[in-house]
């Protein structure tokens, strides 16, 4: 590198910093704080399934969530069947793309990919309208 370059490199990164831009450099302190309806993947306790399309998460004590899948899945209902969750990058999950689902029967022989569409935190009302036989 030339003189030139170098201090025109030096003067960019000096204006970036003055002009408040992000570092070029990234933190290990995510960009975002997780929000309110957002949960640790530590924290998921149990799961069930109303019907086809719907899974209902327990997360901790007092928490329930419910996924909407773009596809219906028949064998969510059967009771080999575990749900399995793998996770990429980041342990918390905020919305649907960051759930990476598929079931797997109690043999490993059968998987099937779970497409999420749509994840949504339930008020206290709506989780006492769940049918006993569905609260995970």
């Amino acid at each position: 590198m030339t003189l030139r370059s170098n201090v025109l490199l030096a003067a960019t990164a000096l204006g970036a910093v003055l002009l408040g831009a992000p570092p070029l450099i990234a933190d290990s302190q995510p960009a975002t704080q997780p929000g309110n309806n957002c949960f640790l993947t530590t924290n998921w306790q149990g799961w069930k399934s109303p019907s086809p399309t719907v899974i209902y998460l327990r997360i901790g004590l007092n928490e329930v969530y419910r996924i909407d899948l773009a596809a219906a899945s028949y064998q969510l209902q059967q009771p080999e069947m575990h749900l399995v969750s793998r996770v990429r990058g980041s342990p918390w999950i905020c919305g649907p793309l960051d759930l990476d689902l598929s079931l797997s029967d109690d043999h490993g022989i059968y998987r099937e990919p779970l497409f999420v569409k749509s994840l949504t935190k339930l008020t206290p009302d709506e989780v006492k309208a769940i049918p006993p036989k569905f609260v995970p």
